[in-house]
């Protein structure tokens, strides 16, 4: 088995994926000692290659992908998100959480690029992955906002400064704002999809993939519930979230896992 397909088939994507991964592993380690105007940067330049690897990844012929691109996806989303809101909340820090997700994301995208597309059987089929990869990184931004908001809480009840002052209220809002967004995408993606199982299936195709995504879906939909009617806040919304975000992965990126490296099927 080659454990670097990438590098047999596409030398200069692997290399880029290599510096992209260099690059974010450069900062989780050095950013203590970088001034911000530093980090900011070096995150910067880590995100700008790293779309370069997703966009050099989607210009193959034939398309590759599989749960380690997916995740790569996610991660590059979530940095989106991150280098946005950091600019309207510069004392938001999370870079060397995000900076080692990246790192792991690109090189585990490296090492599995997932499975060769010659043809698709819809034309169509690429919105309803469209719609999966953004619900995917507005869920990842949620929970990534849902342990900073743990961290924030747990340092006010121990009395210790926090490493990320932004307001706890202010975390909860923009907690709860991705799991709103990312729940409105995740319907459309189900919607696409049974659309999709329907039309080439004629009939609503029940895989791992679909069980687990529809009790995700379920579960924020609970939350939000809970959220909206009782005030669910702290360890209730957080837990629920996370049990939620679980459910999501093991939708997709869980049942190709399976299916590519234990079942080492394409």
């Amino acid at each position: 088995m080659n454990l670097l397909p990438a590098l047999a088939t596409n030398p200069p994507a692997a290399l880029l994926s290599a510096v992209a991964a260099l690059s974010y592993a450069v900062l989780a380690w050095a950013h203590p000692r970088m001034t911000p105007g530093q980090t900011r940067f070096v995150l910067a330049t880590a995100w700008l290659l790293h779309l370069l690897v997703l966009a050099s990844g989607l210009l193959e012929q034939p398309v590759r992908f599989g749960f380690a691109p997916a995740l790569s996806v996610t991660a590059w989303l979530v940095l989106t998100v991150y280098l946005i809101e950091s600019r309207l909340y510069p004392e938001l820090r999370a870079r060397w959480t995000l900076a080692v997700l990246g790192t792991l994301a690109v090189l585990l995208a490296l090492v599995f690029p997932g499975s060769p597309y010659p043809a698709l059987r819809s034309n169509w089929l690429p919105l309803h992955w469209a719609l999966g990869i953004a619900s995917y990184g507005l869920i990842g931004a949620a929970v990534v906002h849902a342990w900073l908001m743990q961290r924030a809480e747990k340092s006010m009840r121990s009395g210790a400064a926090t490493e990320t002052p932004v307001p706890l209220l202010t975390l909860e809002r923009l907690t709860f704002r991705f799991v709103a967004a990312g729940f409105a995408l995740l319907s459309a993606t189900l919607l696409a999809g049974g659309w999709f199982s329907e039309t080439l299936n004629h009939r609503w195709t029940w895989d791992h993939k679909t069980v687990f995504s529809v009790l995700s879906w379920l579960t924020m939909g609970v939350l939000l519930w809970g959220r909206w009617r009782l005030g669910w806040r702290g360890r209730v919304a957080v837990r629920t979230l996370y049990l939620a975000a679980g459910f999501l992965l093991l939708g997709y990126v869980g049942s190709r896992f399976v299916l590519e490296v234990v079942l080492s099927r394409t």
